[in-house]
């Protein structure tokens, strides 16, 4: 909503209380006072983002601007949103190039009017009306207000407060998480030195028991020794006796070969005498041999 007004033209679509009191205030600033003003509105320009804009001031009383210093300064930054000098724009801030606009076709009629085109959360707030011309340098102040339908202004204190409760909570889960490892390499530690404190212990007992091992290990050993010596004993006593054994075996494998050379000779005299034994009898049942063989006297 946004209202156009000068010395010689007005038209506006403003609440009627508020076109009351600048249909008041200007007509208190008639033409008449040699001294140079401008005048502003004295309520805020409402835009929303996206829409164009126009900043209304006008001189009074009314006089032909076209030759004057003019310059819309933002009030935050001091910096230059449009400036306006013999006829030429010249220099701006960098967010506002392209976007600002002198309208040319109220100057000669004191009208001051910046058009701001595609407003931004970031324009809202205060501007500054200056001219200056041979008899001085006289302002007035202008209010912007851009609200964003889809979106509340974050606020920098809100983002600022925001960041260190960001950065407190993540410190306290560092802290958190740093205290927790800390306990736990703590806790680690302590299991770890009572361990290394049993562990003498530990290995006293074991070397007990390896030693006691050790002493049975070679009472075992000598055991064994003594087994063998024994075994080794018995077995030269077998060795004896068999040695012995051998020789019984060879006398009685000799004397069973003088046995059987004899009963050989038994035999063959046995032959012998069977032989002798046929022919005497044969000798009996032949008489004409045996006269032949015996005379008779």
């Amino acid at each position: 909503m946004w209202f156009v007004s000068g010395c010689k033209q007005s038209s506006f679509a403003l609440p009627w209380r508020t076109l009351l009191a600048y249909l008041v205030a200007l007509n208190l600033l008639c033409p008449g006072s040699a001294k140079l003003r401008v005048v502003a509105l004295n309520f805020p320009v409402t835009a929303t983002v996206g829409q164009d804009v126009v900043l209304h001031c006008h001189l009074s009383p009314c006089k032909d601007a076209r030759s004057l210093d003019i310059r819309w300064i933002q009030h935050r930054s001091s910096g230059l949103v449009h400036h306006y000098q013999n006829g030429e724009d010249l220099e701006q801030m960098e967010e506002y190039k392209g976007r600002t606009e002198l309208l040319r076709d109220g100057l000669s009629d004191g009208n001051l009017y910046l058009h701001i085109t595609a407003v931004s959360s970031s324009d809202s707030g205060s501007y500054m009306c200056t001219v200056q011309d041979d008899g001085g340098y006289v302002e007035a102040m202008v209010n912007l207000q851009v609200s964003d339908p889809f979106s509340h202004i974050v606020h920098p204190w809100k983002v600022a407060l925001a960041v260190v409760l960001t950065l407190l909570f993540a410190s306290f889960v560092i802290i958190v998480f740093l205290h927790r490892k800390q306990a736990a390499q703590t806790k680690n530690l302590k299991i770890k030195d009572a361990v290394l404190e049993e562990l003498p212990v530990i290995l006293v007992k074991k070397i007990e028991e390896f030693e006691k091992e050790n002493s049975q290990l070679k009472k075992q050993v000598a055991e064994l020794v003594e087994q063998i010596e024994e075994f080794e004993k018995e077995n030269s006593q077998l060795k004896k006796q068999v040695a012995e054994l051998v020789e019984q075996i060879e006398e009685f494998e000799k004397e069973n070969s003088q046995l059987k050379e004899h009963y050989m000779k038994m035999v063959l005299s046995a032959a012998d005498l069977k032989k002798q034994v046929a022919e005497l009898e044969l000798g009996e049942s032949s008489p004409n041999q045996r006269n032949m063989g015996f005379p008779t006297g």
